[in-house]
């Protein structure tokens, strides 16, 4: 894997606690929608037992002019040198790496299962099929709390219009805490819900993404489902 120092050039918060950092394109840095990286901190005010160092995934698609990383702004040190950022700091990002990209054959279908941050990858993955017209029909499975801890979710939304192949459904698992009316579906990632949107729930390929115990429970359900394990890839989200 390639070694590139980049600078940043502008944030963004996209969700209550939660922030995009846009970093420079070096040149060369070619990679596929839902690959990750390692992000390293250049010459960090402070560290702390969890080191300078992160593997993310790349929510930026691969046209796009800037490598974008999106993150739960917790009380780390990386997260605070982060939150302090101006333009210009600098990161030296390792890679791309992952497998965790589109497959192949258009003629079967793509369920994804996002829980919060998760959905960087597939965010990734959206775009670019909406940019090269995939033929791919893809459902994404868009789990949070509220709508306010929900990143992305106008552009998640949007990006339905763009890609007729393309269907979001978003749940809140906490939509009462809200201050905002949410009319969606309530309640976690389940059989029934996959049940109710998907026509033939066991022939797509199916991704998670999301905590630990989430892709845990997906992998699981899926199982009970009868979904071959060949047809289940998942990356796990450690509170970065």
């Amino acid at each position: 894997m390639a070694v590139h120092v980049v600078p940043l050039r502008r944030r963004e918060t996209v969700a209550e606690r939660t922030a995009a950092f846009f970093f420079e394109k070096p040149a060369g840095f070619i990679y596929r929608a839902g690959q990750n990286a390692s992000f390293t901190l250049v010459d960090p005010h402070e560290t702390d037992a969890l080191g300078p160092t992160r593997s993310l995934s790349i929510a930026s698609a691969p046209h796009e002019p800037d490598i974008m990383i999106t993150v739960r702004l917790r009380d780390t040190a990386f997260k605070r040198a982060l939150k302090k950022a101006a333009p210009g700091m600098r990161v030296r990002i390792d890679g791309p790496s992952g497998t965790m990209v589109l497959h192949e054959d258009a003629t079967r279908a793509a369920v994804f299962l996002a829980g919060g941050i998760g959905v960087t990858p597939f965010l990734s993955m959206l775009r670019d099929a909406a940019e090269r017209r995939l033929p791919h029909r893809i459902t994404l499975f868009y789990s949070n709390r509220r709508p306010e801890d929900a990143a992305f979710l106008d552009e998640l939304r949007a990006l339905e219009q763009c890609n007729p192949n393309y269907r979001l459904v978003a749940t809140m698992s906490q939509a009462e805490r809200s201050s905002q009316p949410w009319n969606g579906e309530k309640g976690h990632i389940r059989r029934d819900l996959l049940k109710r949107h998907l026509l033939n729930h066991r022939r797509p390929i199916y991704y998670s993404a999301g905590p630990h115990g989430m892709t845990m429970a997906m992998e699981m359900m899926l199982e009970d489902f009868g979904v071959h394990e060949d047809d289940m890839r998942s990356e796990e989200f450690y509170g970065y």
